[in-house]
C-alpha cells in the first residue's frame, strides 16, 4: 500500500519540477534555446543566466549598487522602430520598480556629440536592450551602438538582452550568437520577459555585492 501512494504521489511532483524549470528560462527564447542544442559553447555561456535562483531583493534600498549608474536599461534601436519603442519605455518605466531608461532622441544632451552620448549611456547603464529589427540590421550606427555594449560587457551574464521581431533565426548577428534572445512574437509577453530579465540582473547585482560585503 505504502508503495502504491508514492507512485499515485509522483507525478505532482514531476509536473511542479517542469514548472520549476520553464519559470527559470521563461526571459529567453524558446527556438533560440533549441538551437543552442547544437552549440555547446552558447549553452554554457548563459546556463549560469537562466538557472540562477531569484529570491526577494530589495533593488531600490538607499544603499542599492543599482544607484551606481544613471539608468538600468539602454536601449538600442533604429529609428524607424521608434513607436515601439517608445511602449517598451513606457512599460518599463511604468512598472513598480520604476526603471530609468535611456533612449538616446529624449535623453541625450544637447549639442553633445553623439559618438560621446552613445559611449556614455552604455558604460553607466546596467543592461542594454537590442531591438533587432530588418531596420536594426541595415542601419551601420545599430551595429555600432551593438559593438560598443558588448565591449563593455563581452560575457554573456544577462547585460545584453536581443530582442528579435520580424527577424529570421538565420539573421540573428554573429556577434550575439553566445547569448539567447527574445523572440518578440505577443508584444506583451516579451515586454514582460524583457522586465523580467532586467529585474534578474538587478537583484544578482545587489545579492553579490551583499555577499562581499559579509
Amino acid at each position: 500500500a505504502g508503495w502504491f501512494r508514492r507512485l499515485l504521489h509522483k507525478p505532482s511532483s514531476v509536473e511542479s519540477l517542469r514548472s520549476s524549470h520553464s519559470a527559470s528560462s521563461s526571459p529567453f527564447s524558446s527556438s533560440s534555446a533549441k538551437s543552442s542544442r547544437s552549440s555547446p559553447s552558447t549553452s554554457l555561456a548563459t546556463s549560469s543566466i537562466s538557472l540562477s535562483p531569484v529570491s526577494a531583493v530589495d533593488i531600490s534600498a538607499s544603499d542599492s549598487p543599482r544607484w551606481d549608474k544613471s539608468y538600468d536599461v539602454c536601449i538600442c534601436h533604429s529609428e524607424g522602430d521608434m513607436e515601439l519603442v517608445l511602449e517598451l519605455v513606457s512599460y518599463l518605466e511604468g512598472q513598480p520598480e520604476s526603471f530609468r531608461c535611456f533612449l538616446q532622441l529624449r535623453d541625450a544632451v544637447a549639442g553633445s556629440a553623439v559618438v560621446t552620448e552613445l559611449c556614455d549611456a552604455v558604460q553607466n547603464s546596467h543592461c542594454w536592450v537590442m531591438l533587432i529589427t530588418p531596420s536594426f540590421l541595415q542601419d551601420p550606427w545599430c551595429r555600432y551602438q551593438m559593438h560598443q555594449a558588448l565591449a563593455e560587457a563581452p560575457m554573456a551574464n544577462g547585460r545584453t538582452i536581443p530582442v528579435l521581431k520580424d527577424v529570421d533565426r538565420k539573421d540573428y548577428p554573429r556577434e550575439l550568437r553566445s547569448i539567447y534572445y527574445i523572440h518578440m512574437a505577443l508584444q506583451e509577453k516579451s515586454f514582460r520577459q524583457i522586465r523580467d530579465t532586467v529585474m534578474r540582473y538587478l537583484q544578482e547585482l545587489c545579492r553579490s555585492s551583499t555577499k562581499s560585503m559579509e
